[in-house]
């Protein structure tokens, strides 16, 4: 049975930092490209970043220089660390495990940016 749990979102005051963590189960991690993507009310679900198997990363304009994708194939685990956060940050952030034709998401976990 295949899992990905998310952690870590919550309410940020614009300008700060968090950093989302995503627990894959029941998958060989290691040759997964793993991605986060988000969804704001109202929007369609856009790509966030994502790192391949080989640490290769790419990230949406709009993150470039604030949001950092790393993974520890020790621990399963993929993170995304946001910093500089704005407003337009607010989504559900969703992680992703994608292999050929094997596509796996997790529930999601909220990002509010507010003052």
């Amino acid at each position: 049975q295949v899992q990905l749990v998310e952690s870590g979102g919550g309410l940020e005051q614009p300008g700060g930092s968090l950093r989302l963590s995503c627990a894959a189960s029941g998958i060989t991690f290691s040759m997964y490209t793993m991605g986060w993507y988000r969804q704001a009310p109202g929007k369609q679900r856009e790509l966030v970043a994502h790192i391949t198997s080989g640490g290769n990363t790419n990230y949406a304009d709009s993150v470039k220089g604030r949001f950092t994708i790393a993974r520890n194939n020790a621990k399963n685990t993929v993170y995304l660390q946001t910093n500089s956060l704005k407003p337009e940050d607010t989504a559900v952030y969703y992680c992703n495990a994608n292999l050929d034709r094997l596509v796996y998401w997790g529930q999601g976990t909220q990002v509010t940016v507010s003052s």
